[in-house]
């Protein structure tokens, strides 16, 4: 199976929550509406950053931020449009960093660093140049658990994923390492919650693959190997999985398509569930016949809940709500 990576004139949305670090998650569209006041908003409980195309330019990118409150209600901060030309993202309490749109691939790479005011408002502190090897570009951005080390995958022919340190006072950074060897239409891998092992999936060309990463103490990244198992697909063909979500222990969700033998649709996605031991290696004990189905087409990302409870996936028809349960199979809540 093979899937096409857009960096340019893309939307993508960063979450922070209070004092958390949120991981970024690229969606295919998202529809904003800014109104010409700023109301005031009490004591919200979110920023909500989202990166799209300036109207009327195909090179040039904003962020529009928002001040969510705990009903979920979205007001625009003050400043906002911010004028920041960036694609992927990621947050910590205090910056938001994000791969330069203008920078990307043929000049150069460059991740950008903004500070977030006690408001949510975003000012530009500093760049990082050079951040990845000859290749297509940064295709996502994250951090770990405590947001100390920022990584990148790097499509390329060696598809590596980049390891870097942030300095928490001026919002530099700093090169850590490079991976080489992940898959080949690059997936941003997920921390349980020891914050050591990540984890992530994809089916490039039909071949069927569980990313599992190691992070050392300073925040470099090495495989873990043995991981790659599946249930049995119910007509004999197989499972197609793509990326992953994780739980505040050690449990995973992966959505997986089923295959027929000759590659062809068998049924609608599915939703697998994992368990990771002590030293990263993964069990499951989904089946073809204890997977929920996927009610909204073919997944395109999916995230857990800070409490692990709920999973929510998107997909081409739209957006399905899950209950999760840790090791036992994941069940429907919409």
């Amino acid at each position: 199976m093979s899937r096409q990576v857009a960096v340019r004139l893309c939307t993508v949305v960063a979450v922070i929550f209070a004092s958390t670090v949120s991981a970024s998650a690229q969606i295919n569209s998202l529809s904003t509406k800014t109104n010409s006041t700023v109301a005031a908003v009490s004591t919200p409980v979110a920023f909500v950053y989202v990166s799209s195309t300036v109207a009327n330019s195909n090179t040039q990118n904003h962020i529009n931020g928002y001040a969510a409150t705990a009903d979920g209600s979205l007001t625009p901060i003050a400043g906002s449009p911010f004028p920041a030309s960036v694609s992927y993202m990621a947050v910590t309490s205090h910056w938001l960093f994000g791969v330069n749109q203008n920078n990307q691939p043929n000049n150069g790479l460059q991740i950008n660093s903004y500070s977030i005011a006690s408001n949510g408002a975003l000012k530009f502190a500093t760049a990082t140049n050079n951040v990845g090897p000859t290749g297509d570009g940064l295709i996502s951005l994250y951090l770990d658990h405590t947001g100390s080390t920022l990584y990148g995958d790097f499509y390329s022919v060696n598809n590596d994923f980049l390891s870097y340190s942030v300095n928490h006072s001026t919002g530099a950074l700093s090169f850590v390492s490079d991976l080489p060897g992940g898959p080949a239409d690059g997936t941003p891998v997920r921390f349980i919650g020891n914050n050591v092992y990540a984890y992530s999936s994809s089916c490039y060309h039909f071949d069927p693959l569980i990313v599992s990463l190691k992070r050392a103490s300073d925040g470099s990244l090495s495989p873990v190997n043995g991981n790659s198992i599946f249930p049995t697909e119910k007509s004999g063909g197989l499972y197609c999985p793509w990326l992953a979500a994780a739980d505040p222990t050690n449990h995973l969700a992966i959505a997986m398509q089923p295959l027929t033998s000759d590659w062809g649709n068998d049924g609608p996605w599915q939703l697998a569930t994992y368990t990771a031991d002590a030293s990263g290696h993964l069990t499951t004990a989904s089946t073809n016949e204890n997977m929920p189905s996927v009610s909204v087409g073919s997944v395109t990302d999916y995230l857990m809940s800070p409490s692990g409870k709920f999973l929510a996936v998107g997909g081409s028809l739209g957006l399905q709500l899950f209950h999760f349960n840790g090791a036992n199979p994941i069940t429907k809540l919409t």
